[in-house]
């Protein structure tokens, strides 16, 4: 991956990269990102997987992702199921994903409590899957 220097161009402030980490950094939508790159595509098996997410938090954040273009809602008629599945701009997070993982492997202690569960766990073949 590449580095960025501090003599690489980089302006101090960009509206569209501000955008892009408040969506993605806003509390509980990169657990959800991770569960859905897992290959969860319910509600119930999204929200099973996330500990301490109320069913109310994911019902705004997967409307705020669907709004976006990162979700879309897949309601089937025959059998009132409803999925929910990245899209391609969903998709072509899975490299960000993967580096935030990483990342956090190497740097995050786990916190007190917590299921210790590698944060790269979600396998750079499971994000390509999706």
């Amino acid at each position: 991956m590449e580095r960025l220097h501090e003599s690489e161009s980089l302006t101090p402030f960009c509206p569209r990269f501000h955008h892009a980490v408040e969506l993605v950094g806003r509390r509980w939508t990169g657990a959800i990102l991770r569960a859905m790159f897992a290959g969860n595509t319910r509600f119930s098996d999204i929200a099973s997987t996330v500990p301490g997410l109320s069913d109310r938090l994911l019902s705004e954040r997967l409307k705020e992702l669907t709004m976006e273009g990162l979700v879309e809602r897949v309601a089937h008629r025959d059998s009132g199921r409803v999925e929910y599945h990245l899209t391609t701009m969903g998709h072509e997070l899975a490299p960000v994903i993967e580096c935030l993982s990483d990342w956090a492997d190497r740097w995050v202690p786990v916190p007190p409590g917590a299921a210790v569960e590698s944060a790269t766990s979600v396998s750079a073949e499971a994000i390509a899957r999706g």
